[in-house]
């Protein structure tokens, strides 16, 4: 199952989308989408499902997070999380997390519903996929307009039995800023290794 993660929009759709995004199975928005034409024009390609972003209007009638199973996976959405992602950029390149610093991990992991493996956000313009007390978090950047100095693209879950693969899709021409991607294997439950 492919399915694209999209996010700050903010009211603009490239138009490359409808070519990049052919063939996925379901397009999930973590906010700040901007107007329901947005939404209009990601639905003609997949079926699509959004979360309520900071600048976006109670209009748009969008829920400020949603909860689903996709290909067997719980996956929660929300356009902020709790902590800044520069924390958990931190936590994940911590070896081993002690102390203060590893109470405040377990305290924002235990933010997330139990079910959940995969934790889609955005806000920050910034990609980002990291694998944290067993759940991934992905932030798929923006696919608005070019703002600051940060890459403009787009997020695509790859779902099998074997596991979820998150990747990055530029919208520019050299895309040399691009994160990797993330593998999360199937099977097991979130955990927090203190290794």
């Amino acid at each position: 199952m492919r399915v694209a993660v999209i996010s700050d929009t903010h009211g603009y759709f490239d138009p490359q989308l409808p070519e990049l995004l052919r063939g996925v199975d379901e397009i999930l928005h973590a906010g700040d989408v901007g107007t329901v034409a947005v939404l209009d024009q990601l639905g003609a390609i997949a079926p699509t499902q959004a979360v309520r972003g900071n600048v976006d209007s109670a209009s748009l009638g969008l829920p400020p997070t949603l909860t689903m199973r996709v290909g067997g996976f719980g996956i929660f959405m929300v356009h902020e999380l709790p902590k800044p992602q520069s924390a958990l950029q931190e936590w994940a390149g911590a070896n081993p997390l002690e102390g203060k610093t590893l109470d405040r991990c377990r305290r924002f992991l235990a933010d997330f519903p139990e079910a959940c493996r995969v934790v889609i956000f955005g806000h920050s313009h910034e990609p980002c996929a990291i694998t944290l007390g067993g759940i991934l978090f992905f932030n798929p950047g923006s696919a608005g307009k070019k703002r600051f100095s940060l890459p403009r693209c787009f997020g695509m879950l790859e779902i099998s039995a074997q596991g979820v693969r998150a990747t990055f899709q530029g919208l520019e021409r050299y895309n040399e800023d691009l994160p990797a991607g993330s593998w999360l294997p199937a099977g097991g439950a979130r955990e927090w290794e203190n290794s």
